[in-house]
Formats: C-alpha cells, structure tokens, sequence
C-alpha cells in the first residue's frame, strides 16, 4: 500500500489483513504514530484540544497519536473520537485481539478511504494505497463517472460513502468503522448535527459569542501549526480569518492571493482593503492563461481523482509557490459561505423562509433590496422570478423541505449515453433535519454538496506540496453554534453574512466588512477555454478512445462547444459552459492517468 503513494508525503493509515493487523504511514504533514499499553494508533492530522483531552489521557503523550491511544485506553474508541476537537484521519489497532477502528473528524476535512479483500481489509488517507491490494480493481464506479460527465458538481457526494472507483469505499465524515478478522462489523456514525432552538438573546450577544468562538478556532489552529499563511480573496471568509489571527496573535500575517489577468474574477482591488491593517507580505500569484491540460493532470496525479471546478487549478498554484517559500500550514475560509448564508442562491431559500413564516411586508422589503443590490443582466432579480422559482426549489405546503433543482440537473444530462447510465433516474438524497428551508439547504452544502469535494482537492492540494490545510470555520464548534442562529440574523436588507459582519467590528477593516458585492473565489475558465485549450478538448471529443469508452453523445457535446465558442466570442448575455468542459477534461485525463477501467 504505501509504494502506491505518489506523493512522496502521502499517508496511509491503517491496513488490516485479517489474520494479523497493521497501521502504518509514510512520514505526510501531521503524520505520526502512536502506542499505548494495549493500542497502536496512526493519526494524520491535529488534535485541536490536547489541553482539555490530556486531562483524560497521557499528559506526557509526545504527538497527537499517543494523546489518542491513551485516551482509547480510558474512554473506548468512540468515546475517544467524541473527546476531541480536530482535523483527522485515524486508526486504532487493539493488540489485545486485533480489532482495528478507523475514524474521521466530524466535518470530513482529512479523507479516509477502504477497500475489502479475500485477505482482509485496507485503510487510506489516498485511494492509490488501495489500487495496489491483490483483490482492488481500478474499475470506475459508473454512477460517479456519469454524474461528473452529465451534471453539476454539487452531485457528485451526494453518496458520501462511496469513492469514484468501485471497489473502494469512502469513509463518510463523523463515522467510524471497526474491523476484526480481516470483516467490517460495524459502521456507524458519532456525532450528528442536530436541530436545537435558535438563540433568544441579542443579537450583540449573539455576535460576541460568534466572534469569541471563531477567534479561538483560529487561535487554536495557529499555535500548532508550522510556518504558517493565509489565503486571500476579497471576500468576507478567508478575510475573516486572516484578521482572526492577527487579533488573537497580535501580529500582521502572510498571505497569498491568486490574481487574473483577465478582470472577470479578479479580486485585486478588494484585496487591497485587507493588506495595511493585516498582512505583513503579500504574495500574489497572477494566472494568464496557464496549461490547462497540463496542470489538470499534474492535479489529478495528486488527488487520484478529477477535480470538480476549475478553481481548484488556481489553489494548485497557490500551493505550489507556498511551498517553496517554506509555508507548512495554509489557512482558508472553506464552510464560511454556509455557516454565513454568503452563496447568492441562498437568498431563495431565506425568502420561502419569511413566506412560510407568514412575514410578508418583511419579504417585500427583503425581494426589494436583493433586487436592488444583486441584479445581473444573466441572473435576474425581481419579484416575479421569486414567485416563478420557489416552487421549483421548495415545498411551501412543508417547512424546510427543499427540492432537488431540475433545472440545474437537466442542463447537460442528455451529453451521458443512457445506455452509459441512466442520468434520469438519479435523484438526489435531500436531507431535512430542520423546519428552515435556508438551514436544511445549508446542511446539505456541507454534508453532500460544496464542501466535501472542496475539503478533498484543498487536503490533497497541500498535502501533495508538504503543508497542511487549515478551516476555522469548519470547528463543530461553530458549525454547532451557527446551525442556531435564525436566518434574519444572516441575511437581512438585500445583505449576506450580516451577524459575521457584526461580529468583525473592530477586528476587519470596513472597507472588505461592509462591502456587499461578492465576487466569489472563481477562475476565468470560459477564457482557458476559448483558445488552444479548447482546440485540445476537441481533440479528445474527436478520439477514437473517447468514442470507444461510450460515455458521452458526441454531437452533444460538439453542440456544447460550439455554443461555448459562440458565448465567450460574441459577449453574449448567456450563462457559457466551462463547467461542463472543465468535467469533461478532468474525466478523460482521470481516466487515461489511473488507467481507470470502465
């Protein structure tokens, strides 16, 4: 398993091959091992709260591991994972009877992958470890391969147990599993995100209390990290942050930027606010027009698997260039959009919120302003599209159920051969914990939509490079606390975030507190995508192995392209299809790379 590392600083947990058992790893970022009188434990990532957890375990524990084995020894491995507050992928082998468990942090920051054989069970932060047990095909998994041809990139975990390849399973995040002779005999979930009442206090309470709780996040996470810096956009998130720790560490701090060339989703400007009050270097990388399909494969090389949006490309420089100036820990601001209610769609669900609250004059003026603030020539604003569109994203007559979006799930469907799998018949899991259509629709961004695909190529983005990645805002902690906060104190007068931005007085500069454009951490993909890079896209779609594999309509796709072609060259008022060829790139690239079977 380990010679299947690519990555030089690859780990892999745990392997378990039934008559005996072992965990072992290969030296990754935040790797180590661990014994006790009767455990053997391999941890990759931190232990956020060794202080509190050392009370009940080994005050002398020398890493994050031994603080594990020991507090196994006292509480059991499930008691254990509840314990701590951390970033992890682990393994815990009994020496007692050879029983091994394996976990995940509850927001699934740190992967975790298995696979079963004759011979036993495999354990891996990374799937290549587990290509090379006898008994692991590297056949695809066919559901997986058509949802990342034919639809967006918020299906592809909405089954967060499975991986791309078939006969590798995904460990879900907050789950553990627990082994014994080579056969899983339990798996099961420790911790859940649960519905409680929403906070009665005022709101400056309420902001206080968020702002003390994302402090100490960050605060917790610096004085452990390695050499550290930050990622900056413009927005309110990875700012946040950066501020954070420059409050609680009384230092300025470095930062990296990724900048474009062309203006579409360049946030230099909005940077700019950040950089006197908090930053002591500022590292822009600009980004013209790089090698598409050469940093694509580069990529997937790293994660084993294709990249779901073309801004994971961008990230995959930043790392690049961090880790050359000798940064090991790399903070960001991944969860903020959904703690905060930041993403543009969620005003939607926050309006059938107010409807079904019976809040009408409340909902006029909240239509009003986000009408006022965000109207787009593409994306439309008005009271009319409200109407149109709620029906088609929740069920009014039901509190908090929210729908799958059609429009969305039809809008390349027809490029997947049926006769490839049948894209029709998917349906998305939904999940409904809450009577809030905005918390429910939330919960599910973090659980099986946005985040989990995000959290995979940030850990393997720099890991590949060395580091460590660092979210603040993905503490349980705060995703506990903001799950009660109403959604009036998140979205109000046409304005996202507004109890972060109260939270911020004092600690962010007004100019990036206060602003209500988004921008929105993106690449110019419709530009890389409309010269050379293109015409090499064409050249796969035109392949015999491309035909061969039967996965795509080939006039479909060609269909698509043209009017890609069409939408960049003329500056039409059309929403383009990057999207849909930066899939298409990564699943050839995925493919012919790992030699994935179909």
């Amino acid at each position: 398993m380990l010679s299947g590392i690519r990555s030089p600083r690859g780990a892999a947990v745990a392997l378990d091959g039934g008559m005996g058992a072992a965990v072992g790893q290969t030296g990754g970022p935040r790797a180590c091992l661990g014994v006790s009188n009767q455990f053997q434990v391999a941890l990759q990532g931190r232990i956020y709260n060794r202080e509190e957890a050392g009370a009940k375990a080994s005050v002398n524990a020398p890493n994050d591991a031994a603080v594990f084995a020991s507090l196994v020894e006292k509480l059991g491995f499930v008691e254990a994972l509840r314990s701590i507050n951390g970033d992890f992928a682990v393994a815990c082998l009994d020496l007692r009877d050879g029983t091994l468990w394996i976990g995940r942090d509850r927001m699934g920051v740190r992967p975790l992958y298995y696979a079963g054989t004759r011979e036993g069970v495999g354990f891996s932060s990374q799937i290549a470890a587990l290509l090379e047990l006898n008994g692991v095909s590297r056949r695809a998994n066919r559901g997986f391969v058509a949802r990342f041809a034919g639809l967006h990139y918020r299906t592809f975990d909405n089954a967060p147990g499975e991986s791309p390849f078939e006969d590798v399973s995904q460990l879900p995040a907050a789950h553990y599993v627990k082994i014994r002779a080579g056969r899983i005999l339990d798996l099961a979930s420790y911790w859940q995100l649960e519905a409680k009442p929403a906070f009665t206090m005022p709101e400056r309470e309420i902001a206080d209390a968020y702002r003390d709780l994302l402090i100490d996040a960050v605060a917790r996470r610096t004085c452990v990290a390695g050499a550290s810096a930050f990622t900056l956009s413009g927005g309110m998130d990875s700012s946040s942050v950066l501020a954070c720790a420059v409050k609680s560490s009384g230092r300025k701090q470095q930062a990296y930027s990724t900048v474009y060339d062309d203006p579409t989703y360049d946030e230099s400007d909005e940077i700019r606010s950040m950089l006197d009050a908090t930053v002591e270097k500022w590292n822009p990388i600009r980004i013209g027009v790089p090698d598409v399909p050469g940093l694509v494969a580069r990529m997937v090389r790293a994660q084993d698997e294709p990249v779901a949006t073309a801004t994971w490309l961008s990230h995959f420089l930043l790392c690049e260039q961090a880790s050359k100036a000798g940064v090991e820990s790399l903070f960001g601001g991944l969860g903020g959009d959904e703690l905060n209610a930041g993403e543009y769609e969620y005003f939607m669900l926050f309006f059938a919120d107010l409807m079904t609250a019976g809040a009408s004059e409340v909902l006029d003026g909240e239509v009003d302003a986000w009408a006022k603030h965000h109207d787009h020539p593409i994306y439309r604003k008005s009271r009319a599209i409200v109407d149109a569109r709620l029906p088609q994203l929740v069920d009014l007559t039901r509190p908090g159920i929210c729908l799958v979006d059609d429009a969305r799930l039809e809008r390349y469907r027809a490029a997947v051969r049926p006769a490839f799998y049948d894209l029709a018949a998917f349906r998305p899991v939904m999940e409904a914990p809450f009577r809030s259509y905005l918390a429910n629709r939330t919960f599910q961004d973090l659980t099986r939509e946005t985040t989990p695909c995000c959290l995979r190529a940030e850990d393997r983005h720099t890991n590949h490079f060395g580091m460590e990645n660092m979210d603040p805002f993905l503490d349980y902690r705060l995703v506990e606390f903001m799950f009660r906060v109403p959604g009036t104190l998140k979205i109000r007068h046409g304005v996202t975030k507004v109890l972060l931005r109260q939270a911020m007085s004092g600690i962010l500069p007004d100019d990036t507190r206060l602003r209500v454009k988004k921008t929105g951490w993106n690449a110019p993909a419709h530009v890389w995508f409309s010269g050379v890079e293109l015409g090499g896209v064409r050249d796969i779609v035109r392949s015999r192995r491309f035909r061969e594999r039967g996965i795509y309509d080939v006039q479909v796709v060609d269909r698509i392209l043209d009017e890609h072609v069409e939408i960049v060259r003329d500056g039409c008022q059309a929403e383009n299809h990057m999207m849909f060829i930066w899939q298409l790139l990564n699943l050839e690239t995925w493919l012919d790379e790992l030699k994935v079977e179909i």
